[in-house]
């Protein structure tokens, strides 16, 4: 009697060809396509809230307008400390890295959301190496690009775009300020004639490198984009849990994947790296300041809810407006709820425990006058944030603003770690690099040469 055939399915089983057929059988799905309101409202589902509270309005004479009032803008005075851990045990030096722990926890999970554990490989190619002349400093310029392996999700595709300057007579590794901004081949917008030197001429003058990361080569700048992108790619083109990272966490990750690449590149002291950024990039800056303790510096501009200001603060742009469908994607979705049913004293962590997290490293903090760039990003809020990270600095030795009374503008507080300086211009970093640059010199200069041994008598 003849025996019946093995099927095909079990024989290619039992060779190990079984699940290579399913695959080629079933590709890849391609990206969710959603609008920012679709994904905006799947999260409002998810978190099982029907509407959130209206944000605050930048006209002045709208009947919703932002709140410019000091007398009403701390109606949840109360920060969360912390130098307290959440079992009630006061923090010591020896327990500020536990502490430190839980503090970003509660950022990761409530705030900017969870950055994948196997995020996947980034491989640098220099693309283009020039000798240029910025103003008459000769310097190599090169253009790179951060190749994000996209092998378990080919359908997104995610090249990361960095500029790199150094001078071209520099004896060895120099430092390097990085900025969250706009790719100009490296050489940045020229300054107007009869005015200032462009920022990038002022930190060759030193002696230094400056390099440019494109943001939304990283990650797209709105919601509809959330399933692109490196959010996108980790997430196989499915749309985010309420905990997963939002763009400013994916910001943060392609400076870090730039900072990797600095510290194989010989011409860049990688220890002596500053990150630098404005508005929505100046959130961007201290993020990335206080997750990857690799970054020396920071240099904050103007950043706003989210970044620097308080978000307990009612006095310009509120939790209600990140919150909306127009900058929630910078969010973890967790973060919508501080919108409505929950308010912003009810956020387990605040921005002081923001530029906590940076300690004992120096930030400067930096915002435009309230006549020119207005009263949206609230410059005190930000220096009270400067002022409750003060505690944190001190456990660890270092100083802070070293005053709670706000500052005339155009002061510099630059004696501690924590510096802080209100410009008379606009939205811009601009007239504060200066500040920047001498307060940085205190750290990134060259160290001394070590001492020859002296001969034993």
């Amino acid at each position: 009697m003849r025996r019946s055939p093995v099927p095909v399915a079990v024989a290619l089983l039992l060779t190990g060809h079984l699940s290579a057929v399913s695959r080629a059988a079933d590709p890849p799905k391609p990206p969710v396509k959603m609008t920012a309101q679709e994904d905006h409202k799947r999260m409002l589902e998810l978190l099982k809230i029907k509407e959130i509270r209206r944000g605050a309005d930048g006209n002045p004479k709208s009947a919703n307008a932002a709140n410019l009032d000091e007398s009403k803008a701390n109606p949840y005075p109360d920060l969360p400390d912390p130098l307290v851990m959440k079992d009630g045990t006061k923090v010591t030096a020896a327990l500020w890295a536990k502490r430190r722990a839980e503090i970003i926890e509660d950022f990761d999970r409530e705030v900017y959301g969870r950055v994948p554990k196997n995020t996947p490989k980034v491989k640098w190619e220099v693309t283009a190496t020039e000798k240029q002349t910025v103003g008459d400093v000769p310097v190599v310029a090169k253009k790179l690009v951060g190749h994000v392996d996209n092998s378990a999700y080919p359908l997104v595709t995610v090249d990361i775009q960095l500029t790199l300057t150094t001078p071209a007579d520099a004896k060895g590794p120099v430092p390097v300020i990085m900025e969250f901004g706009f790719n100009f081949g490296g050489k940045g917008p020229a300054p107007k004639a009869g005015g200032p030197p462009s920022w990038q001429q002022q930190v060759l003058a030193k002696g230094w490198g400056y390099a440019i990361i494109t943001p939304t080569s990283v990650q797209a700048d709105n919601g509809a984009g959330l399933t692109t992108g490196i959010i996108g790619l980790c997430n196989r083109g499915q749309p985010r849990a309420v905990d997963d990272w939002g763009a400013l966490r994916a910001w943060a990750w392609g400076a870090s994947r730039a900072l990797d690449h600095f510290e194989t590149d010989p011409a860049v002291d990688a220890k002596r790296v500053g990150i630098e950024g404005l508005s929505r990039y100046g959130k961007a800056a201290i993020v990335t300041m206080a997750y990857d303790e690799r970054f020396a510096i920071g240099f904050i501009g103007s950043s706003g809810a989210g970044g620097a200001k308080l978000h307990r603060r009612d006095y310009g742009e509120k939790v209600e407006n990140v919150a909306g469908t127009g900058e929630y994607h910078w969010m973890a979705g967790n973060y919508i709820k501080y919108a409505g049913p929950l308010t912003a004293k009810d956020l387990p962590v605040d921005a002081h425990e923001l530029v906590a997290l940076c300690a004992p490293r120096p930030v400067l903090i930096s915002v435009g006058s309230l006549q020119v760039e207005g009263g949206w990003i609230d410059a005190r809020g930000m220096f009270m944030a400067g002022v409750a990270a003060e505690p944190v600095y001190k456990l660890l030795g270092k100083k802070g603003l070293g005053t709670s009374e706000f500052p005339a503008q155009e002061t510099a507080l630059t004696d501690g770690e924590i510096a802080f300086r209100q410009h008379a211009g606009g939205h811009t970093t601009g007239p504060n690099w200066p500040t920047f640059l001498k307060f940085a010199d205190r750290y990134l200069k060259e160290p001394a040469a070590p001492k020859p041994p002296t001969a034993d008598k």
